[in-house]
């Protein structure tokens, strides 16, 4: 019989694509699920994107393109950074990948050895930790929680880091809590991260555009730690292009370089058709996402009125992405029909089983007590699934 690697069996199956594969075979066989498991926008793409992947299907841009990417498209992104970020990045400084996780394991596998140490505060992107395990690293997780809007601090950063630390990775806007760092806490990090001159933070703001409270902030624009900053994001997210597979870097030149490399013995470049159609999204101005943003943010406000009124669940107040990570600690130890709850994962299966609702638990991204919810559908959906799981939790006792 054939034996896996140790890598493969050593890594878990991601929990959001396991519990969306979960909700279809429930539906598959004739149940009303509602799930709330995917971070994958409802909006459809934008007209004039995929008008120019239309126009460049027709002007016959399908061969094989660059490995970092088409110039056109690396020119439009530093342009894009500079307009968005205040981030001055040359197009050679550009790796285009096929989405942002690929962005974040190119990263990752240029610079992480066996035994380096990567801090990942907690909640994390359930990727973060395995694309790490892959690498041979070993994650430091930094713990937060609800009650501090689970953000870490400088004192906290500091604490982590080690002579082993080569790297930190985390996300502004956050997946999964939603967490937004403003501009004055990143700055604050800054001047820890500027005193351990050999640790490569990872940025990941693929959410950037979807932010309630005031304009992104980015890390790299502190000139202190700028050569020590990669800037992941990339098309997925605010322009509802998922399906799409772009992601991207803007890095130090010799990050850039590495990874372009290592992109080049797994994929090479990505989608030509996709590149294209990118640029029409990077040189859009960012206003034509406003109503976008603003449904999510009336989403987010349905959601938590509702979840204020369910006893024994604790929230906060995302400020951005299109999540909602509420505290359902309160509810470990109670059971319904002989089925015990002792964990958030408990919790969810009760939920889909129960309630036919499809939430994933905390766990995945680091955090025991809670569970996410993803607000990417519309509000009559979201109303149906939220008063599914009120009526499911107070069967329990």
């Amino acid at each position: 019989m054939l034996e896996f690697s140790d890598r493969l069996n050593n890594m878990e199956e991601s929990a959001t694509l396991a519990m969306s594969r979960i909700s279809r075979e429930l539906k598959a066989q004739g149940k009303d699920i509602i799930s709330l498991s995917l971070g994958e926008p409802d909006f459809e793409t934008p007209q004039f994107v995929k008008d120019a992947a239309l126009e460049a299907m027709n002007n016959n841009f399908t061969k094989y393109t660059p490995v970092n990417g088409f110039e056109d498209l690396r020119e439009s992104i530093s342009k894009k950074f500079k307009r968005d970020n205040n981030l001055d990045y040359s197009k050679s400084q550009i790796v285009v990948s096929t989405g942002a996780k690929q962005s974040i394991a190119n990263v990752v596998l240029s610079i992480i050895n066996p035994g380096d140490e990567v801090i990942v505060p907690t909640p994390y992107w359930v990727s973060y930790i395995e694309i790490v395990k892959l690498a041979g690293g070993i994650p430091v997780v930094v713990e937060t929680d609800i009650s501090t809007d689970f953000k870490i601090t400088p004192q906290t950063l500091e604490q982590a880091i080690s002579s082993k630390s080569k790297m930190m990775i985390f996300s502004s806007p956050c997946n999964p809590s939603g967490t937004v760092y403003s501009k004055e806490e990143l700055e604050q990090l800054s001047k820890v991260i500027e005193k351990y001159p050999n640790l490569v933070v990872v940025s990941d703001e693929i959410y950037e555009h979807i932010n309630f409270v005031d304009k992104h902030a980015s890390l790299a624009q502190f000139k202190n730690i700028y050569n020590q900053v990669v800037t992941i994001n990339g098309a997925s997210k605010a322009w509802a292009m998922t399906g799409w597979r772009i992601g991207f870097i803007g890095a130090p030149q010799h990050i850039a370089d590495a990874c372009t490399k290592v992109q080049g013995q797994f994929t090479s470049g990505t989608c030509s058709i996709a590149q294209k159609a990118t640029i029409a999204a990077m040189e859009a101005d960012p206003k034509v996402l406003t109503e976008m943003i603003a449904a999510y943010k009336n989403r987010r406000d349905l959601v938590l009125s509702k979840l204020n009124a369910i006893e024994g669940i604790k929230v906060n107040v995302p400020e951005g992405a299109f999540y909602v990570f509420p505290d359902v600690s309160s509810f470990f130890g109670k059971s319904y029909n002989g089925q015990k709850i002792n964990s958030a994962g408990d919790l969810c299966m009760f939920l889909l089983n129960e309630g036919l609702v499809a939430l994933v638990t905390g766990e995945a991204f680091g955090d025991k007590n809670c569970v996410r919810i993803s607000y990417a559908t519309s509000e009559d959906l979201l109303n149906e699934a939220l008063d599914r799981i009120k009526n499911t939790l107070e069967k329990l006792n």
